[in-house]
């Protein structure tokens, strides 16, 4: 199974209330690092130095400072067409948490779109 097939499956066993997703990435021929590297800018990678792990990838489900789900399998998707093969292993995932709206002196309309995207 593809790196990207597995990120799926990790994406359809979470609760639809996650937030954040935190993965260690490797690849088995390192070699190809920096051909590996293009392709994760895709979705914001974060190299790590003297690490038996190569990139960081931190995914955000419907808001937050990291990459869409779509992105992080996009990359992982490249990487399995460019014949890069690696492993990623699940470090953290957070569920549960809501994002602030500030709503003064925003039209209802806004409040209602808010609390309509967010489910609120």
């Amino acid at each position: 199974m593809g790196l990207a097939a597995s990120f799926q499956e990790v994406l359809d066993s979470l609760p639809d209330d996650w937030s954040d997703l935190d993965l260690d990435l490797r690849i088995f021929d390192e070699s190809r690092y920096v051909e590996a590297a293009t392709f994760l800018v895709v979705c914001n990678a974060q190299p790590y130095s003297h690490n038996s792990w190569h990139w960081k990838l931190l995914c955000a489900h419907r808001f937050g400072h990291a990459a869409a789900p779509q992105a992080v399998h996009r990359s992982l998707l490249f990487l399995d067409e460019a014949g890069i093969d690696g492993e990623f292993v699940v470090r953290s995932v957070r569920s549960g948490r809501a994002p602030v709206f500030d709503s003064w002196g925003r039209p209802e309309s806004v409040r209602e779109d808010f609390r309509r995207i967010h489910n609120q």
